[in-house]
């Protein structure tokens, strides 16, 4: 299965958002490239919010193009296989923490976001990814900062597609 018939395959299967999702599965049938950066019209990218439930607790990372706290991800690469491994890579990339799990249940949230030309769009799926017990974060090149907040500190750092990511990561955590 390719990448771009997994995305279909998990925003099929994707619950919420309707009217983004929609949005992502027309532009998943009209463009055969939109799992690639080289899509002018806009591509799928792929995150995960790194979550230490234990500590209750996200690590963020500054970005070092947009200046923002913002969740680990970015761009799909050839040797993705999947949606949820592109996000698990992106996050073990900028976060350098070993042993990250996804949590059960697929995507989060979806976040389509406009970025500067010649692309237009980012069409964002969004995970959340479980550290494990004594998790070492290691800053990545591609971020100014990466730092542990607790959940109560996320909103007045970040915006609000970061602060929706936590709440319905949060609501989807089991217990």
């Amino acid at each position: 299965m390719s990448l771009h018939d997994d995305a279909v395959l998990v925003l099929k299967e994707y619950e919420g958002q309707p009217e983004l999702r929609g949005l992502y599965l027309d532009h998943l049938a009209s463009h055969r490239d939109a799992m690639w950066k080289s899509c002018a019209a806009g591509h799928l990218t792929a995150s995960a919010l790194v979550i230490d439930p234990a500590r209750e607790r996200v690590l963020l990372t500054l970005h070092k193009k947009l200046g923002m706290w913002l969740q680990m991800g970015g761009h799909c690469e050839p040797g993705d296989r999947t949606l949820e491994r592109a996000a698990l890579r992106e996050a073990l990339e900028e976060s350098g923490i070993l042993g990250l799990r996804p949590l059960e249940g697929g995507p989060v949230q979806l976040d389509r976001h406009a970025i500067p030309a010649p692309c237009h769009w980012h069409l964002d799926v969004q995970y959340a990814a479980l550290a494990p017990d004594g998790a070492l974060e290691r800053i990545s090149e591609e971020s100014l900062d990466l730092r542990w907040f607790g959940y109560d500190e996320v909103a007045g750092v970040a915006d609000g597609s970061v602060v929706r990511l936590l709440e319905r990561t949060l609501a989807a955590m089991p217990g």
